[in-house]
C-alpha cells in the first residue's frame, strides 16, 4: 500500500500581526471612547487607546467582522514590520525586505498613506515616496516589471507611520476609508462624514422606541446612519472588496460565515419611525436618492418644508446638523436663523429631546436654550459640538 504524502499548508510569513494578532484602528480622537466600546462589542480584546486610534487584539473572524460592521472606525491596519528609523535610506532598505508578493502582484495597483511626527524624517510625502520606491524596485528586481501607483482607486493600500524615529509599515485591511459606505450617490454643500453621523446617532441612544426626525436633513447622512443602526445593517454591506481579502493568511470560508451571520441579523424598519425634511428641493432629492439605495429606505419619509412651517414635533428624538458659516459661505443671517430654530424647538417640540450638531460653537449661545450636555466632535476641520436639549 502506497502512502500518500499530506500536502503541507503554505507557510505564513511571520509578519507582526501574524505573531501577536494585534491590529490598529484609526478612530477620530473625539469618538475614541465610543470606538473602543464598539470594538469590544464586535469581539476585539486588549483594546488600548493610543495616538491616532486604538490598538486591539483580534482573531480572523473578529477582524473581518470589525471591517464589515464598524460604524465608527475609519480604517483597520495590520502591522507588518516595526523598526528604528532615523533616515529614509533605512526606510527604503527595510521596506525592501518585505515579501510584497505575499500581498499583491506586479499587475495590481497600490498607494501609500503616511503620517510622520517628532522624527528626523519630517516630510511625510517624501517618506511615502521612499516606501513606494522600495516596493516598485522590489518587483522590478524580481520580475522585471513594476506595479503602478494609483492614488484614486488602488487595489492595495499601504500605511506608513513614523513617530519619534520609530517606523511602522502596515497593510490596510479595510481597503480604503470605511466611512465611504457606498450609499451616498448625491450630495449638497458640506455633507457630514458618515462616521461622524454614526457617532451622533450613537450618542442619542435612540433605539427606535420613539420616532426620530431631522428637520434639516441635507443629503440625508444622519437619516441613513439612523436607518442602518436600527435595521442592524452592516456598514460595509455595499463594499465590493476588503483589503483583508489580500492578506496571505486570508480565510475565505471564515469571511463567508462572518458575513452570513451579520446579514442574518438585519431587521425591517417599520413606517413612521424615521423621518426628515429640508427647505431645499435639491437636498430632499439627494436624501431620497441616498436612502432609497439602502434596505427599507422606502419606509423613511422625507418631505420639502422649512422647519418654521412644521406644526409640531412632540415626543420624538430630533437630530440635526444645521447650516454653519463655512458650510454656507459665512451667511450674516445665521444669528437670526439659530434664534429662530431655538424658538421652534422651545415652542413646537415639547416632550422631545433634540441633538444639534454645531459646526461652529459660537452659534450655541444664539439658540436661547439650556443644554443638558455638550460633546466635542471634530468634523471637516472644525471644532464642532453636539449639544443635547431636553424640551419639557
Amino acid at each position: 500500500m502506497i502512502k500518500r504524502k499530506r500536502k503541507s499548508k503554505p507557510q505564513i510569513p511571520e509578519y507582526k500581526y501574524v505573531k501577536d494578532s494585534r491590529f490598529f484602528a484609526q478612530v477620530a480622537e473625539d469618538i475614541k471612547e465610543a470606538g473602543a466600546e464598539e470594538l469590544e462589542r464586535l469581539g476585539a480584546e486588549d483594546i488600548t487607546p493610543t495616538f491616532r486610534g486604538l490598538h486591539f487584539k483580534a482573531e480572523k473572524p473578529v477582524l473581518y467582522r470589525i471591517n464589515y460592521s464598524t460604524r465608527l472606525v475609519s480604517r483597520c491596519l495590520a502591522p507588518l514590520i516595526s523598526f528604528s528609523c532615523h533616515d529614509t535610506d533605512v526606510l527604503y532598505n527595510k521596506a525592501k525586505e518585505i515579501k510584497w508578493e505575499d500581498f499583491f502582484s506586479k499587475d495590481d495597483t497600490f498607494a501609500v498613506a503616511s503620517n510622520v511626527s517628532d522624527s528626523n524624517i519630517s516630510h511625510s510625502q517624501y517618506a511615502s515616496l521612499r516606501l513606494k520606491d522600495a516596493v516598485v524596485d522590489y518587483f522590478r528586481e524580481k520580475t522585471g516589471i513594476r506595479p503602478d501607483v494609483d492614488t484614486f482607486n488602488p487595489d492595495i493600500i499601504l500605511n506608513l507611520h513614523i513617530r519619534k524615529d520609530r517606523a511602522d509599515i502596515s497593510f490596510d485591511t479595510s481597503g480604503g476609508p470605511l466611512h465611504k459606505r457606498g450609499y451616498r450617490e448625491e450630495t449638497v454643500s458640506g455633507p457630514m462624514q458618515e462616521t461622524v453621523a454614526a457617532a451622533i446617532i450613537r450618542y442619542t441612544e435612540w433605539d427606535g422606541s420613539i420616532p426620530l426626525y431631522d428637520p434639516m436633513c441635507g443629503s440625508g447622512t444622519l437619516l441613513c446612519e439612523a436607518l442602518m443602526r436600527y435595521c442592524r445593517i452592516p456598514s460595509g454591506i455595499f463594499r465590493e472588496k476588503f483589503g483583508f481579502e489580500s492578506l496571505p493568511d486570508f480565510d475565505k470560508s471564515v469571511w463567508k460565515e462572518v458575513k452570513k451571520e451579520a446579514d442574518g441579523k438585519i431587521i425591517e424598519l417599520p413606517e413612521g419611525i424615521i423621518s426628515g425634511s429640508d427647505m431645499s428641493r435639491k437636498a430632499v432629492n439627494a436624501s431620497k436618492t441616498n436612502i432609497m439605495g439602502i434596505h427599507f429606505g422606502k419606509n423613511v419619509s422625507i418631505k420639502k418644508t422649512d422647519f418654521k412651517n412644521i406644526d409640531a414635533i412632540e415626543g420624538q428624538i430630533i437630530v440635526t446638523n444645521p447650516p454653519y458659516g463655512i458650510r454656507m459661505g459665512g451667511d450674516q443671517n445665521l444669528d437670526i436663523f439659530y434664534k429662530s430654530f431655538g424658538d421652534f424647538l422651545k415652542q413646537k417640540c415639547k416632550g422631545s429631546t433634540a441633538y444639534v450638531f454645531f459646526g461652529e460653537r459660537m452659534y450655541i449661545k444664539k439658540m436661547g436654550l439650556k443644554a443638558s450636555w455638550k460633546k466635542p466632535i471634530m468634523a471637516g476641520g472644525l471644532d464642532g459640538r453636539l449639544v443635547k436639549y431636553e424640551l419639557y
